[in-house]
């Protein structure tokens, strides 16, 4: 049996409906993790998804911010989300859902950005996305016994040395200093996490899901980082067959700034 889940930062769910179609029309995927929808729940566009088969949505969205979703072909049960900090934030949700004869518990993530000045002192977003990152530590793939798990997301940070365009000229710039890449790190070892894009495109060969907005010429520059992630439990890890970045999506139409990633699998 073939699976497929994707990943993608929306930046504004509503706005950029157009895409959204689009995208699923080519791909077709069976679960699509969407980020930073900024839209509450009860203005969430759910016909377009129906229409197309996607009869099952977990939705944690506020007016304007943040914002997060999975929408899916397959039932969704035993919901849940998390607000690190108590903030007000709605930055997570998860759903159990069942493939071939694994029940996969799914976490859909959105990180704090965390600003521009990453000193937590002086710029409380980045102390934020610190403490949000700590609180990541004590998720464990295999917290419940007898379920799998696959944690997505834009998690804000591009961990590995080939995981941007210049691992020396970004070491100061959020999303790639050493206190956030490390802490993603500790995450994922101490979560006993496989990172799936960097199984299957083993560094140092690069590998980007966003390119900003200011670039003149995003693809000619290609000033990338990945701060779009795919993880799974140890488990999952024999079944993966494909990850695609979708690069293409980054000059659709009114684009976001993050593209599509697609995990596939084989069970």
């Amino acid at each position: 049996m073939q699976f497929s889940l994707a990943t993608w930062n929306i930046n504004s769910v509503r706005l950029r409906m157009p895409i959204v179609e689009r995208f699923l029309d080519e791909k077709q995927p069976d679960i699509l993790c969407l980020q930073e929808t900024k839209c509450p729940n009860e203005l969430f566009p759910i016909a377009p998804f129906n229409d197309r088969g996607y009869l099952h949505q977990a939705i944690n969205g506020q007016k304007g911010y943040h914002g997060v979703a999975i929408i899916s072909r397959l039932p969704l049960r035993n919901l849940d989300k998390r607000d690190p900090g108590d903030v007000g934030h709605a930055r997570h949700i998860s759903a159990l859902f069942d493939v071939s004869e694994k029940t996969v518990r799914l976490h859909n993530f959105y990180v704090p950005a965390g600003g521009d000045e990453p000193d937590p002192a002086i710029n409380p977003k980045f102390a934020h996305k610190l403490d949000f990152i700590a609180a990541l530590k004590g998720m464990h793939s295999g917290a419940e016994p007898g379920i799998s798990s696959i944690l997505v997301g834009d998690l804000n940070i591009a961990p590995l040395e080939h995981d941007v365009w210049s691992h020396k000229q970004l070491l100061k710039i959020v999303s790639h200093t050493p206190v956030e890449t490390e802490g993603l790190m500790d995450v994922i070892s101490s979560g006993s996490w496989l990172d799936l894009m960097r199984q299957f495109t083993p560094e140092p060969e690069k590998l980007y899901t966003w390119w900003s907005y200011r670039a003149a010429n995003w693809e000619l520059a290609n000033k990338g980082r990945r701060l779009d992630h795919v993880w799974s439990s140890p488990d999952l890890g024999p079944h993966l067959a494909d990850v695609e970045i979708l690069k293409d999506a980054r000059g659709w139409e009114k684009p976001s700034d993050h593209v599509p990633v697609i995990a596939r699998f084989d069970f």
